[in-house]
């Protein structure tokens, strides 16, 4: 089993905690590390590691604190070299190129945004439980086979948003900035499809646009396509 708390999601900040109950991982840490501390009752001693996608700050906002407090934080080189990160705490991780943290073996594979070297995590413990993290990328050329949890973003709805874009809510600017770097409800139906869902425990859809979503609805559309159960982060 693998547990997972979403700490916060959003446009706004972005954390995650997982544990497969020998070692526990931050997923992102893009909110203050005194917000991380409260959300996790100041139980922080044993994380391990910080993943982190990209460098976005809605992602990384604590970075420099989380390296503070002696956490191991594995990213890409660009993500790295953006936040001009050094130091024997920050590790540089490669597209396709395996890692152990602990009980986790961890494959980094490239995702699609606009950021220096984003990516996204497979993740497997040692009893062979598979966690899927992708977000903040418009696709996924891979495919997963027996994947027991899929954290995935799922920004947007092309029809809400073009309802705000002839609303004038939101500009076309970044109607069109959505549309070249973020998931959307279909593309996370397409992308289910696509990957083997027979072990799936838990489907989590993260990062929700705050006025281009609607959560029931998300959630709703999901578990009816895959008939599995479906968590929104952050609701």
């Amino acid at each position: 089993m693998i547990g997972i708390k979403a700490l916060a999601s959003g446009s706004k900040g972005n954390c995650y905690h997982i544990t497969d109950g020998s070692t526990p991982l931050l997923l992102e840490c893009g909110i203050r590390f005194k917000d991380i501390q409260i959300g996790l009752s100041f139980q922080t001693s044993d994380i391990a590691a910080c993943l982190i996608s990209h460098e976005h700050k809605d992602h990384s906002k604590a970075i420099k604190e989380v390296i503070k407090y002696g956490i191991d934080c594995y990213m890409s080189h660009g993500t790295a070299e953006t936040l001009k990160l050094s130091g024997h705490r920050v590790k540089i991780i490669r597209p396709l190129e395996q890692f152990h943290i602990g009980t986790w073996t961890i494959l980094p594979f490239e995702t699609q945004h606009d950021a220096e070297e984003p990516i996204g995590f497979l993740l497997q413990n040692q009893a062979g439980n598979k966690l899927l993290f992708a977000t903040d990328t418009y696709y996924i050329r891979y495919r997963f086979n027996e994947l027991n949890y899929i954290m995935v973003e799922c920004n947007y709805a092309l029809d809400i948003l073009r309802a705000n874009v002839e609303a004038g809510t939101v500009p076309s600017a970044l109607k069109n900035r959505l549309l070249r770097s973020h998931f959307s409800l279909d593309h996370v139906k397409d992308f289910l499809m696509a990957n083997d869902l027979s072990q799936i425990k838990e489907i989590w859809l993260l990062h929700l646009s705050d006025g281009n979503s609607d959560a029931k609805r998300f959630k709703r559309e999901i578990q009816e396509l895959t008939g599995k159960m479906v968590f929104v982060a952050g609701q």
